[in-house]
């Protein structure tokens, strides 16, 4: 490289570029980081751990485990119908409270006349909805669905209503000033101005809604991680309930980093910024 390469300033796209890549081993460095203390919990555990013990079995023995249900595919099998529940009730509980929020937010009539209920229905325990949804839609997936998307649903809906809320009047006037349709209006100026408020909210309903998915088939045995955890747990299966353990905790890492990474390029995207 020539001298005059070297001291060729950067230009602003270039000093973009570089300035996220840093960034972004940085997130990385931290994650790795981050590890380091489950890991080396784990080998202390593994060398630590009394013999055939039916409590606190080596982390070794988790994977052995393991081995029977992967071998006959109950695991996999498992794993997806976990995974599709949460997505599915995530979805609903991102369009269903979306669009309450909105409306309830942009009357200030209901909002004062909701807004008590609101705050009191979300803290119903999710697990005192089993029973009655169960004795209303049996054991069934929609029944599961139906108790992750109540609980999920709150953080969107209180998200979005309190965005609809503050959001100016003048920004709706003009939009009608300028001749814009309904479709227009929603579309255009409502829809991005409330984006931000959603994905806070869904992101806070995320690992809400995989807990409940997983409490859910814990408690009622139907298809599902939380499923095999709970029949483990039942049959004294020490080994298999940590393993499974393990698997849900990794599951829920790998939700957490795809929300939080689908929510930063929707934002860089919403702002003009290229993502890293």
């Amino acid at each position: 490289m020539s001298a005059d390469a070297a001291t060729t300033p950067l230009t602003p796209k270039e000093s973009a570029g570089t300035t996220a890549a840093r960034a972004k081993r940085r997130r990385s460095g931290a994650t790795i980081r981050g590890l380091l203390p489950l890991v080396l919990g784990l080998v202390l555990w593994q060398v630590l751990a009394p013999a055939q013990s039916p409590y606190f079995p080596a982390p070794i023995e988790w994977g052995r485990a393991l081995l029977p249900l992967v071998k006959d595919g109950s695991l996999l099998t498992a794993i997806g119908w976990s995974f599709l529940t949460f997505v599915l009730g995530l979805l609903l509980a991102t369009v269903v409270g979306t669009a309450i929020g909105a409306l309830i937010g942009a009357n200030r009539t209901a909002d004062r006349a909701l807004g008590p209920t609101l705050e009191s229905l979300r803290v119903l325990p999710a697990a005192a909805l089993v029973p009655l949804a169960t004795l209303v839609l049996g054991y069934s997936m929609q029944m599961k669905l139906l108790v992750v998307v109540l609980p999920a649903i709150w953080p969107i809906l209180l998200s979005v209503r309190t965005a609809r809320r503050s959001l100016s009047p003048v920004l709706m006037d003009m939009s009608r000033t300028l001749g814009l349709g309904r479709g227009e209006r929603v579309r255009k100026i409502l829809i991005p101005a409330l984006t931000p408020s959603m994905l806070l909210g869904i992101r806070i309903a995320a690992p809400l809604a995989l807990i409940i998915t997983l409490l859910v088939e814990i408690v009622t045995r139907i298809n599902g991680l939380g499923g095999l955890l709970g029949f483990a747990q039942a049959s004294f299966l020490s080994a298999q309930v940590y393993g499974l353990l393990v698997i849900a905790g990794a599951l829920g890492f790998l939700v957490n980093w795809a929300v939080t990474h689908a929510e930063h390029a929707v934002s860089m995207r919403m702002t003009g910024r290229a993502a890293d």
